[in-house]
């Protein structure tokens, strides 16, 4: 069988991240005429060349409005401050959630993995190759097994054993790491639960991975499970991760066919290949600043 991409967000064509010249301003809020022209109009003040303006409305009637601009601004790092302040005055009045994002400034990012290493591997060769405009700072895991597989890459292994009868001590050590020295933390299949106190404490938003048979085949042997029931479909959700297990903003998503012919552990094959595909691109769109939340909805571009 074929797998599927329809379903996974197309990266846009725009600048490179790693010019010292490019930024990026997201803002969301109600819908509301000259929303667009106040953006462009101090842009292009400053002197700023729009390379990428990505915008959508849930209703032009005071829905709900979202807007993505990639631009380059010779001396940016020089006059980004002023740039940031005018852009406060003029949109002051439109009551929007806004950020000015510097490209050159790769997101630091700590991986939480457990046993399973095709996530964690596929992100780190991705960083490595260029592909993934991140800076992985540290991997954190309840199990040593993958030390070695880190090691390779250069990267500081935190080794943190979590249990039930240790989950507190836990946390806290992990917020020790994280706390003020990462942007973001991807589980990349970390086997344990992330409590409400932890996702307020890191302070960071957290992606995690997980396969899409989820509401159905809870629990151990999902793959079992599914095999049983003659699934014909397998896939991978991304999404943030918020109080309400699995339950967070979905960022991507995809799936792939599967038939009778396939045994459990070709469906377990074939999921992983999904789960890190769908984990590297929502991790890629968060560090790019091309996806916005809102409540429990977010908007890719």
């Amino acid at each position: 069988m074929e797998t599927s991409t329809a379903n996974l967000p197309q990266r846009p064509p725009a600048a490179d991240p790693g010019q010292d010249n490019v930024a990026r301003l997201v803002l969301k809020g109600t819908d509301q005429s000259g929303i667009v022209a106040a953006t462009t109009d101090e842009l292009a003040r400053f002197g700023a060349n729009i390379v990428s303006l990505d915008q959508h409305t849930s209703d032009p009637a005071g829905g709900r409005f979202f807007q993505r601009t990639v631009f380059t601004l010779p001396n940016l790092s020089a006059v980004i401050e002023d740039l940031r302040g005018a852009l406060g005055t003029r949109l002051a009045n439109f009551g929007l959630e806004w950020e000015l994002i510097e490209a050159r400034k790769q997101k630091r990012v700590a991986v939480f993995v457990s046993k399973s290493d095709h996530c964690l591997l596929d992100l780190l060769w991705r960083q490595r190759r260029g592909e993934l405009p991140v800076n992985i700072t540290m991997v954190v895991s309840n199990h040593p097994d993958l030390s070695e597989d880190v090691r390779a890459f250069g990267i500081p292994y935190f080794y943190i054993p979590a249990d039930r009868s240790r989950r507190t001590e836990a946390e806290a050590r992990e917020l020790e790491l994280v706390q003020g020295n990462v942007d973001l933390i991807v589980l990349a299949r970390y086997m344990q639960i992330i409590t409400e106190d932890f996702i307020e404490q890191a302070g960071v938003p957290i992606i995690n991975i997980h396969h899409s048979f989820l509401p159905a085949f809870i629990g151990a042997g999902p793959y079992r499970k599914a095999k049983e029931r003659g699934v014909k479909l397998i896939g991978a959700t991304a999404h943030y991760v918020t109080k309400d297990l699995d339950e967070g903003p979905i960022i991507t998503q995809d799936v792939i066919n599967v038939s009778h012919r396939e045994s459990v552990t070709d469906l377990q094959r074939r999921g992983a290949d999904v789960e890190r595909r769908v984990l590297s691109t929502a991790v890629e769109a968060h560090c790019e600043d091309r996806v916005i939340r809102d409540g429990n909805v977010t908007i890719v571009f």
